[in-house]
């Protein structure tokens, strides 16, 4: 496009209709500022305040912090670096924050402040974004739709009978409405990229390690991971790169160069062309990915997508994740085991909910616990104490490290024969909100997220279409360690030949 189109589309779209990058460049050229965008999400966040997205918000705080980012561009500052100063965003409610409560979606933390933030929060605001507030989210993270909020669940703005997907819910719920255009979630088991999937939007989980863990509500420290939420993979690389870098205070935060994740979002790989910007790039597609437990429409879908990718130049090759199946008990072995540890630290002494009546320490605790964590929470904390219990621990908890280390390597096989990997995020669209009971069923239905999970390998879901009842259908693509860049390269590449990405639930 020209950029006189592009300043004409700019000029005549309305302001949430942007993404990062466009609204960067109104903010440039001084035809809006950020106190103006900012008040004009705040009224759609008001406006929509039933699709239960945002579990705070705070007006004067997000104001005032759009007042500084005009005061830090009238001195100036603008152009590249600078792409996320005055740009509205929110942050999912696992990470803690000093201005505005950080419940992690518990009644556990109704409430509680913060007397310091997270590390990703802190990168953002440093790098000039504004906060308008903390999203709705499952339960200390632990859920695949966001049904196991303690508040309301969040609603999928394309269908709001529909789940969002989980936990980061609430963030995919307010990229997909066009209430902000860009929010954190994290990723423990998918949950970045199921939610992303399920609403339509752009969603990385990074390799883990390069995102600080400082400062997120711990679920299972083995495997939460923090990652951006955005209509584009543009849009997620400017957000990645402020988020990303070595952390003294995260023992598991890698002293890993953070590359230049813009540039390599849309620089042409050695031999490629602007026609075939993926001439030369090998995608794997296992076959336990396109099996009898995906639904035709999300099949379909799919390989629309893959055929789009081998017309801009990728080849498509079969491989193999032979232990894919296992992920799911491995997965719900090891994450419980490590929630009944970390949550362990909620037991109404120190912080969080303290039962109003008890007779001594033991009855305090159980009292607390029980009136402050949901039916999801305790059921993981059950099952992680079981796992890790005498007599068990070698049966159970053991056995699944090893099937993880056997799952990493099945990776590392895979990636011998290409560069990335492709399917399915999830085997169905959106389901109803209340049709689930059967949690084992839930838990199933992160069969194609957990494998990256486990390995701690970045994935990404990019929008693929639409599926049965007009409900979007994400792409997930799976890259080696360290390869983020290479993966929202490969996300650019098909948003520029597809609008996927640009369609927007009606009314939003």
């Amino acid at each position: 496009m020209s950029p006189s189109k592009i300043a004409m589309t700019l000029s005549t779209s309305p302001l949430h209709a942007l993404g990062v990058a466009d609204l960067s460049h109104l903010l440039d050229q001084k035809q809006v500022s950020s106190v103006e965008l900012t008040r004009h999400l705040l009224d759609r966040v008001e406006s929509h305040a039933a699709l239960g997205a945002f579990l705070s918000v705070d007006a004067d705080v997000a104001l005032a912090q759009a007042a500084a980012a005009d005061a830090w561009r009238a001195r100036g500052v603008t152009g590249a670096g600078h792409t996320l100063l005055g740009v509205p965003i929110a942050h999912k409610d696992i990470f803690v924050t000093r201005d505005f409560p950080s419940t992690a979606g518990s009644k556990m933390l109704d409430g509680y402040r913060s007397p310091f933030d997270a590390t990703v929060v802190s990168r953002l605001a440093s790098a000039g974004a504004v906060t308008l507030g903390k999203l709705n989210c499952d339960e200390f993270a632990m859920g695949g739709s966001n049904e196991n909020s303690a508040y309301t669940p969040a609603r999928n703005p394309w269908n709001t009978g529909r789940i969002p997907g989980g936990s980061s819910g609430g963030s995919a719920v307010a990229v997909a409405a066009r209430l902000i255009p860009a929010a954190t979630g994290t990723d423990t088991g998918g949950s970045v990229r199921q939610p992303a999937s399920l609403t339509g939007i752009t969603g990385i989980k990074p390799t883990y390690g390069r995102c600080s863990r400082y400062g997120m509500i711990a679920f299972a420290s083995s495997l939460d991971q923090a990652g951006p939420m955005a209509r584009s993979a543009l849009d997620c690389a400017h957000l990645l790169q402020a988020m990303s870098g070595f952390d003294p205070r995260d023992a598991t935060s890698a002293e890993q160069p953070v590359p230049d994740f813009v540039a390599a979002t849309t620089a042409l790989r050695e031999g490629a062309t602007a026609e075939r910007p993926l001439a030369g790039l090998r995608i794997g597609l296992p076959k336990e990915f396109f099996g009898d437990g995906v639904s035709a429409d999300v099949l379909a879908a799919t390989r629309a997508a893959l055929a789009e990718l081998e017309t801009l130049g990728a080849t498509l090759v079969e491989v193999s994740l032979p232990r894919t199946e296992l992920s799911i008990p491995v997965y719900y072995i090891i994450a419980p085991a490590e929630a009944s540890s970390n949550l362990s630290r909620f037991d109404g002494v120190r912080y969080g909910h303290r039962a109003a009546q008890y007779k001594d320490l033991n009855d305090l605790y159980r009292k607390s616990r029980s009136e402050g964590f949901g039916t999801e929470v305790k059921r993981r904390i059950m099952i992680g104490a079981y796992v890790l219990s005498h007599g068990y621990y070698d049966a159970y908890y053991l056995q699944a490290q090893k099937l993880r280390r056997m799952i990493a390597d099945d990776f590392q096989a895979a990636f011998t024969q290409c560069d990335l990997i492709a399917g399915p995020v999830s085997p169905t669209v959106a389901r109803p909100i209340g049709s689930q009971t059967d949690p084992v069923a839930e838990y199933l239905a992160d069969i194609f997220t957990l494998p990256a999970s486990l390995a701690g390998l970045p994935g990404l879901s990019v929008p693929a279409g639409f599926g049965a009842g007009g409900l979007p259908v994400g792409l997930q693509l799976i890259g080696n360690y360290w390869q983020e860049g290479a993966l929202l390269h490969a996300g650019h590449a098909l948003q520029q030949a597809t609008d996927w990405h640009q369609q927007a639930p009606a009314g939003y």
